[in-house]
């Protein structure tokens, strides 16, 4: 297998099955410190080898328009510029292009978003779906019905948990209230997403410019590139006598395409793209189940690592300023964001991976530990924290169902401890992951900015913390018995460093 991990990995779903080896944890944190070690990860372009970079500045005009003219005079193109934020878009072959904009009066940072050129490479997957059939019986669809629930709704076991069940009976959400997917694509012709698909505020991403061509926003290979749309099902598959439930079936859900073709692999170019866009286009909330490409973390002490999380901060925090809550996940890798050392063996993956020891502190999970981000872990169907989750005190805001299928079991009727949602083509199927997590609250986002209209997106998060139920530690966490993810919970109640402020409550969004 290529030593790349899997794009499932990157998006932060888990496929079912899988087991992370021990090796993602704090195994060998005292190899070196984060400095050496990211500074030793520097790729340098090769010359004839187009890179895409992120120039940010000042975002007065005058400044934007003086380094748009630097970049043509460093041998480089122009792709897009987001002016508003001071971050531009650009694409050249100089070997010294991050260097020689740099040293150029009024730009913060520039660097290198990738460490491979600008082509297509090989793709990598482990593990696939379970596809589950939708039942045609009569018998059966009638009993569904008779209990007010869509064909396939008993076997969601993580909207129970959650209370999305009964929030549906008393609103489903609002029309007016869009979440905006930032993943590889959402099949709008699913039936179950549909009559909720809002085309208006959609668009791919993908290279750092919106393209809102018809269909540009659907998957560009449905059978890999699913993820988007399952995490579509989960935040507003609608309550029309077909497949699932969505935790807030009510709103409108838009496509914000922004992974590579073949690879799938989330540039930072492409991630500004979609947050500036969504801001711009009237969306309310963003789902992010992904990090941001080629690093797991971004150190600032690395001149293209800092660039790329300083042009997706800029991004956030004007999201934030035109009233978007940014939901993301956490990441799959059983890492403590808290820690003063993690072992990062997987960047940059778009290349050969270096072995590198870094403090978080200093060298963020991009969108995931940005200021403005809702960050979200994964529970289990026991309400346990998924073994596959990242956790950390102070780093986690709150936690939703994403799927626990090794060591945990749902209650009947539900059978598996995965994510039950929609997939490309009309299909329906389990995944497991923080991917899976992260679209809940999403949801529950969108139910609460449908209850308070004029709340800001501030206040929407903390509304979603001052809600959730709260989860304490449990006494110990060690899942398989053999200390292969054995973690320790710290914090107080209401707030610790598995569940953060709690399990988020869609009732209580409704009714609150």
């Amino acid at each position: 297998m290529h030593s790349r991990p899997s794009k499932r990995r990157r998006v932060l779903a888990v496929p079912l099955g899988l087991v992370l080896t021990a090796s993602l944890g704090l195994a060998g944190a005292a190899a070196a410190n984060a400095q050496d070690s990211a500074t030793a990860a520097a790729p340098e372009a090769k010359a004839g080898e187009k890179l895409s970079y992120v120039v940010n500045t000042a975002a007065d005009r005058g400044t934007v328009e003086r380094v748009k003219r630097e970049i043509r005079e460093a041998d480089g193109k122009v792709v897009a510029t987001y002016g508003k934020i001071g971050v531009i878009v650009a694409h050249s072959a100089n070997p010294e292009f991050g260097e020689e904009l740099r040293a150029v009066k009024g730009v913060d940072s520039a660097g290198a978003t990738r460490t491979a050129p600008l082509q297509a490479a090989a793709t990598t997957e482990v593990g696939k779906p379970v596809f589950v059939k939708e039942p045609k019986k009569a018998s059966t669809l009638a009993k569904a019905e008779a209990k007010g629930q869509e064909p396939l709704e008993s076997l969601q076991w993580d909207k129970r948990a959650i209370k999305a069940d009964k929030a549906a009976k008393v609103d489903e959400g609002s029309r007016k209230v869009t979440v905006g997917v930032i993943d590889t694509g959402v099949d709008d012709t699913h039936p179950d997403l549909k009559p909720n698909f809002s085309a208006r505020q959609s668009a791919n991403c993908v290279g750092g410019k919106a393209d809102t061509s018809p269909g540009a926003w659907r998957p560009y290979n449905p059978d890999e590139d699913y993820h988007g749309t399952h995490v579509a099902g989960i935040i507003a598959a609608d309550r029309n006598g077909v497949g699932i439930a969505g935790t807030a079936p009510g709103v409108k859900v838009a496509s914000l395409k922004v992974s590579e073709p073949t690879t799938s692999l989330f540039y930072g170019e492409a991630v500004v793209c979609a947050m500036v866009f969504a801001a711009d286009h009237g969306v309310q909330v963003t789902n992010n189940s992904y990090y941001v490409d080629p690093w797991l973390y971004n150190c600032d002490d690395h001149v293209d690592q800092k660039a790329i999380a300083d042009a997706v901060q800029r991004a956030v925090k004007y999201a934030q300023r035109k009233g978007v809550t940014t939901v993301s996940s956490a990441g799959n890798s059983s890492q403590d964001h808290a820690a003063s050392r993690i072992v990062d063996d997987t960047s940059p993956d778009d290349g050969t991976p270096v072995k590198r020891t870094i403090n978080p502190a200093t060298c963020p999970d991009v969108p995931t530990m940005l200021d403005g981000a809702t960050s979200v872990s994964s529970t289990g169907p026991e309400n346990l924290k998924s073994y596959y989750s990242n956790y950390g005190r102070n780093q986690i805001d709150v936690t939703a169902p994403g799927g626990d299928r090794a060591f945990q079991t749902p209650e009947e009727p539900a059978k598996d401890g995965g994510v039950l949602s929609t997939m490309p083509n009309g299909e329906y199927a389990y995944l497991q992951g923080t991917s899976m997590a992260g679209p809940q609250v999403a949801g529950v986002a969108a139910l609460l900015k449908s209850t308070h209209p004029t709340s800001s997106a501030q206040e929407i998060s903390w509304l979603l913390k001052a809600q959730a139920q709260t989860l304490p530690c449990p006494a110990s966490y060690d899942p398989d018995g053999k200390g292969t993810y054995a973690a320790t919970c710290t914090g107080v109640k209401g707030n610790n460093s598995f569940y953060g402020h709690g399990l988020v409550d869609a009732l209580a969004a409704v009714t609150k």
